[in-house]
């Protein structure tokens, strides 16, 4: 009988984490580089390293468990109005929306634990009743934001459980931006503080007309 209760509670595991996903590859144009090589990966045990992060008062919200360190990530060097792209482990399973944010380090990336401002760049959110779910998100660095290295951050919430707490999907790379400008990128938000568990796209029942009139969590996306 134990044999039977833990083989079935082995199946329900290993079902639970293939429902959940990781962004932990990072290209720059069409270089696509090694997983975790620019993202920094999160110290989760790796039965749990695709797992969300579901408490909106946690720091593990910057840049997901254990995120505020580096841990040997290597930052890389991209131009602003480049074009990047991250991908998954696996396609992106629960419905929500996908942002992406930046926060410019005081220093180095790779000493930087993402306490101070962000501002989100990019916002994919649903089209109809579609969402953005697929297995890589692209978009460009801001051409006219300063030079200097920043964390990149994105994020998929899971709001596909209403009434539950959502799941945020979080990972960062680390960036050297080169060729910017002199623009003061905002509005600005700190991570946690962000977000609210009143706020309108997190509590939203996308299986009861949600989707309609959707407004993605967080500050309005800057641009140049």
């Amino acid at each position: 009988m134990k044999t039977l209760f833990y083989l079935v509670l082995g199946l329900l595991t290993a079902h639970a984490v293939s429902a959940h996903y990781i962004f932990q590859q990072f290209s720059v144009g069409s270089t696509k580089y090694p997983a975790w090589n620019y993202v920094r990966r999160n110290s989760n045990p790796s039965w749990l390293q695709n797992g969300p992060v579901t408490d909106l008062a946690s720091n593990d919200l910057r840049c997901n468990v254990g995120g505020g360190t580096s841990n040997g990530t290597e930052t890389a060097n991209v131009k602003a109005g480049d074009s990047f792209t991250f991908t998954l482990d696996t396609a992106v399973y629960h419905v929500g929306p996908v942002s992406l944010y930046m926060s410019k380090a005081p220093g180095l990336a790779k000493d930087y634990d993402g306490s101070g401002q962000w501002f989100k760049i990019f916002d994919w959110g649903p089209s109809g009743t579609n969402w953005p779910m697929r297995d890589s998100y692209t978009a460009n660095i801001p051409k006219c934001i300063p030079s200097g290295e920043y964390l990149l951050r994105i994020q998929q919430i899971g709001i596909h459980n209403p009434g539950a707490a959502p799941q945020f999907y979080i990972s960062c790379a680390q960036v050297n931006v080169a060729g910017g400008g002199n623009a003061s990128p905002g509005p600005l938000v700190s991570i946690p503080g962000a977000f609210k568990a009143s706020d309108p796209g997190l509590v939203a029942n996308v299986y009861n007309g949600g989707a309609n009139s959707y407004v993605v969590p967080g500050p309005k996306v800057f641009s140049c």
